[in-house]
């Protein structure tokens, strides 16, 4: 079954319109499968999202999640003297401050090989620890695909 509309993508406060035709369900995913052409559109979505955001902003990751209704929140890393968060965490913050309840998924575009135990729980927190999160390089190509539990 899928949904008709339009939904809006939160990307550093301008809104960006699309017509979403979503399946019914959640996705099942093989952990450590790494085949970009293997993933489903809205993931892409947050993978590419997530490239365009670090690329953009000059920061050395970028992280974009989608809550319960198919709404994306994008966000780059924050590194001040008195505030330091991944772009995981910032965009999990502004998830939940828009009034998300529940993540199905994030993506982080990052030269690390892994992601920090902080990123998975923020994740764990909104979403659960069935939330997969997909780690991509620079180039954007998935290289694991980790569940936040």
């Amino acid at each position: 079954m899928s949904v008709q509309g339009l939904q809006l993508c939160r990307v550093y406060g301008w809104a960006v319109s699309r017509t979403a035709a979503r399946g019914s369900g959640g996705a099942s995913y093989a952990l450590g499968m790494t085949d970009s052409t293997a993933l489903d559109p809205e993931d892409r979505k947050i993978v590419t999202l997530a490239r365009s955001v670090r690329a953009r902003n000059g920061v050395p990751e970028g992280a974009a999640v989608r809550d319960e209704t198919g709404r994306t929140y994008v966000a780059g890393t924050v590194d001040l003297p008195s505030l330091r968060l991944s772009a995981l965490q910032t965009a999990v913050a502004m998830a939940v401050a828009s009034g998300a309840k529940a993540l199905e998924a994030g993506a982080v575009v990052t030269e690390a090989e892994s992601l920090a135990d902080g990123d998975l729980a923020v994740v764990r927190d909104l979403g659960g620890p069935g939330t997969v999160v997909l780690v991509a390089g620079l180039d954007g190509e998935v290289r694991v695909r980790v569940a936040a539990g």
